[in-house]
């Protein structure tokens, strides 16, 4: 059980971001272990067949994420120092490392080194090097393909908790994050089997809340970084990322709201624009924003602009219409 306690500086300067980094590592452990993250098994097939044809291989990186991962070296994972860090950014701060922090994490690993991280520990900075080109090499084929749908997804996730703490404050906030994060009374507990650590965010540190695609089913956290803590937990919604085919409606909701209303409200799981709701549906783009329009009106949709796009995700009483779970997992 990890447990952190918080003064009001902590709740004042904690924030969110989201990591391609964090999403490389997570997403080596879901093709790793596909059984546990069930809801990527699309992802996985198609992605070990594109890895295999490019003859995409990543020993080092493969060798640092461990199944099950108890421990991944934190240089690897770093909390975001930005709310929006792209990958280059990431990988720019991991190869920075020194060579002392390097050496100290490796020597956190339980079991015997594998050849390629025992050649780490031995030069940390070519072997750096190493692990950034493979990074690069994986991400293009593994992951920068899905990369503009799961940063809006993320992006809708942040939404989302932004408006739970201006409806219910900080206790909204972590109420649904993840069935092994608990708050109360200021204290946050987060159930990691096998771990115990109890301490407070010196200073008024904050925490760093990351929302993620492949860390699902679990949640990872780092107590103790160099800057601050950060806990990653698995994004609402993440299920229809990989969906092959339309997703029914409901019959009965198509009853109600007509059956075009209701097909939109089952494409918003994941945050969209009109443009990629009109092209997934095959209604004009002025049918996909009237309908939209009155959806919003009647709190079933809400509306986001990232730079020059506005995306749309329904709401918590849209999930209770369709009758899904209001996190989405």
């Amino acid at each position: 059980m990890l447990t952190l306690r918080f003064s009001a500086g902590d709740l004042a300067r904690s924030r969110f971001a989201r990591s391609p980094l964090w999403e490389v590592v997570t997403s080596v452990e879901s093709l790793k272990d596909p059984g546990r993250h069930s809801l990527h098994l699309n992802w996985a097939r198609d992605t070990r067949d594109r890895l295999a044809a490019g003859r995409v291989r990543f020993p080092l990186l493969s060798a640092l994420v461990p199944v099950p991962a108890a421990y991944v070296p934190d240089f690897l994972t770093p909390v975001p120092d930005a709310g929006e860090p792209t990958l280059d950014e990431e990988i720019g701060r991991l190869l920075r490392t020194s060579p002392e922090a390097v050496r100290a994490d490796l020597a956190r690993i339980p079991s015997r080194l594998a050849p390629e991280v025992a050649e780490l520990s031995e030069a940390p900075a070519r072997g750096l090097a190493r692990l950034a080109d493979e990074i690069r090499a994986y991400w293009d084929t593994a992951l920068a393909p899905y990369w503009p749908r799961m940063a809006r997804l993320l992006d809708g996730e942040i939404l989302r908790r932004g408006r739970l703490i201006a409806r219910g404050g900080t206790e909204a906030l972590f109420a649904d994050l993840h069935p092994s994060v608990g708050w109360d009374n200021g204290v946050l507990r987060v159930a990691h089997p096998g771990y115990e650590a109890n301490r407070a965010l010196d200073g008024g540190q904050g925490l760093v809340l990351v929302p993620s695609v492949f860390v699902w089913p679990g949640v990872f956290s780092q107590s103790t970084p160099p800057g601050q803590p950060g806990l990653v937990y698995p994004a609402r919604g993440i299920g229809a990322l990989w969906e092959r085919g339309g997703t029914p409606v409901p019959e009965a909701v198509a009853g109600v709201l007509g059956r075009s209303r209701a097909l939109l409200l089952t494409e918003l799981a994941a945050p969209a624009s009109t443009t990629e709701i009109a092209a997934r549906t095959g209604m004009p783009m002025p049918t996909v924003s009237h309908h939209l329009t009155a959806l919003r009106a009647a709190g079933l949709a809400v509306s986001h602009r990232t730079g020059r796009s506005v995306l749309y995700l329904r709401t918590d009483l849209a999930e209770r219409l369709l009758g899904q779970e209001p996190d989405g997992r």
